[in-house]
């Protein structure tokens, strides 16, 4: 009996360290017959998601998803970007229109379960602020007492402001339009006192004003906003793929790994970097995609850090410090777990 015993738990382990390598699912079998991911993308948000005079997409989310084109085809640019508002988005989603949705949507419990979507790792640490015209004069938001507000109706960011008021015994006028930018240009001439959203929207927002000093946000941050990727329930192989994509540019930043140096860095011997990298393979296969992937990831794209500063860093119009987007070690929430 306790041969029995034993050559069970024997096999059991056996099977535990031999899982088979992840299966092709629905989604991306369908990515690798088109030829390319099509992506959700905001399309109108400077530094986040929005296309050059030339047509060259650029932004924060924009690398995202060229992370997950580099990781399934060994190029960042299989992609087909479609843009969406914020009504259209989840349902976008939802009737496959799109693989991925790359467009600062914030994660919440109802997103999670009701509409049936799966958000992969954090890819922006945000939360909701205020944008004023300078010469209104307010240092505070509580100082908006009767205010007009400028809002996208359907969002987190409209049920903030009115349950930020509500708490605060204040009054405020909606301003509601469906559309970014005739809601953005509303604000700009003068139709509502103040324009509400993520913070870095706003500060997206600013950077493309006809005079930027003109602008500036308030220091009061009124809510929680993780802004993530999101994928479909049901196919947990892509939101494993989405969500590796990631968590290997935030990887890389914490291991020192950047576009530059990654090609040195195959020589290292580390036994986690060689196993980041595709020296030592397994990652790969446990995903379906290249031993090569999260390689070709910060090759191609390049790390978190990278990502961040070419983007919305301090150097950019947007000027944005890294704060809570920093490495955990620099006092960040950033954090991948082990790739491994």
């Amino acid at each position: 009996m306790k041969l029995m015993k034993a050559g069970i738990t024997a096999a059991v382990a056996t099977m535990l360290f031999m899982a088979p390598a992840a299966q092709a699912g629905e989604t991306l079998d369908a990515v690798k017959a088109r030829g390319f991911v099509q992506v959700g993308i905001n399309g109108s948000l400077f530094g986040f998601g929005m296309p050059d005079d030339k047509g060259v997409w650029h932004g924060l989310d924009v690398d995202t998803a060229r992370a997950v084109s580099a990781a399934v085809f060994g190029d960042p640019d299989k992609i087909k970007y479609i843009p969406l508002t914020a009504q259209t988005r989840f349902t976008a989603l939802q009737s496959k229109e799109v693989d991925v949705l790359c467009r600062n949507a914030t994660r919440t419990l109802s997103r999670d379960t009701e509409l049936g979507l799966n958000f992969v790792t954090v890819n922006y640490y945000d939360g909701q602020g205020f944008l004023i015209p300078t010469k209104l004069g307010v240092k505070s938001a509580k100082e908006l007492d009767g205010a007009s507000v400028c809002v996208l109706p359907g969002t987190t960011t409209e049920q903030n402001v009115a349950d930020y008021f509500r708490a605060n015994n204040m009054k405020m006028k909606p301003v509601v339009i469906e559309e970014n930018t005739e809601l953005n240009q509303a604000f700009f001439s003068g139709r509502c006192d103040v324009l509400t959203s993520d913070a870095s929207q706003l500060a997206g927002i600013r950077a493309v004003a006809p005079n930027p000093a003109d602008y500036e946000i308030l220091p009061q941050i009124i809510s929680k906003e993780p802004l993530a990727p999101a994928v479909r329930h049901g196919d947990d192989q892509w939101r494993d793929i989405v969500d590796y994509s990631v968590l290997a540019m935030i990887a890389a930043e914490d291991m020192g790994i950047t576009s530059a140096n990654v090609d040195e860095m195959l020589k290292s011997t580390d036994p986690n970097v060689q196993r980041f990298l595709g020296v030592t393979p397994g990652n790969g296969k446990a995903l379906g995609l290249d031993e090569k992937f999260a390689y070709n990831i910060v090759k191609m794209v390049g790390n978190y850090g990278e990502v961040f500063e070419r983007n919305v860093g301090v150097n950019t119009k947007l000027q944005i410090k890294r704060g809570l987007n920093a490495q955990w070690k620099d006092g960040g929430l950033m954090y991948a777990p082990p790739f491994k």
